[in-house]
């Protein structure tokens, strides 16, 4: 913020407004505003210092600037109440409703008295807090059951089902009985005697000429006696 140079204080250049009490000792930096609201009145006493730009409206009641008050520029003042003597607000200061004690000092840029967020804090601190819910103790957890330890079997083989030999089924009868070859089958040839004896003769020729003698002889024989 710009701040032009300190002058002299001159009348013409404060701006007042209302019921305002100011002593001729005290000093009012130019720009300063001073009004009261009607049924309201701003005094200021000796040896007080206004600051320019400062603002100082009285509205229901009196608004009282002890003697030695400094105040700062831009510092706003609202409302009634009082500012103690030799207190020291700095620049830039917000005062509503003030009541500030003698010799109190106050930074630059402070904010005094706003009832809106004392209401708001005192809900706060007056709000009903939930009790603290403490934190649910885990339940204990059970020890196991003391089992008592089986040993281990290696694994066993497969055991395969003992083989049963295959049943044979029985063999039919024989029958005494040549049986007629069925379609397909080689036939069973049966050799007689005869035949035994021709193949005999077929391959022994000199054997039918010996059984031939054989057979004379014992006729002969035969018919000599």
């Amino acid at each position: 913020m710009y701040l032009s140079p300190l002058q002299l204080s001159s009348n013409s250049q404060i701006l007042m407004s209302g019921d305002v009490v100011v002593n001729e000792g005290a000093a009012i930096a130019p720009g300063a505003i001073l009004q009261a609201d009607p049924g309201s009145r701003i005094s200021i006493a000796a040896g007080a210092c206004i600051g320019m730009g400062v603002i100082l409206h009285a509205r229901e009641g009196t608004l009282e600037i002890a003697a030695g008050v400094i105040l700062g520029a831009g510092v706003l003042v609202v409302g009634a109440g009082t500012i103690g003597e030799n207190a020291c607000i700095g620049a830039g200061t917000t005062l509503i409703n003030p009541c500030i004690d003698k010799m109190q000092i106050l930074p630059a840029g402070s904010l005094i008295g706003d009832t809106s967020r004392q209401a708001a804090a005192e809900a706060t601190a007056t709000a009903p807090t939930a009790a603290p819910t403490s934190p649910e103790t885990p339940e204990a957890p059970t020890p196991p059951v003391d089992r008592p330890i089986e040993p281990i079997e290696p694994p066993q083989p497969a055991q395969t089902p003992p083989q049963t030999a295959p049943e044979t089924a029985p063999e039919p009868p024989e029958s005494t009985a040549a049986e007629p070859p069925q379609p397909g089958e080689t036939p069973t040839i049966l050799y007689g005697q005869a035949h035994i004896n021709r193949l005999l003769g077929t391959l022994f020729p000199h054997r039918q000429a010996f059984n031939r003698s054989e057979e004379n002889g014992q006729t002969l024989s035969g018919g000599s006696g």
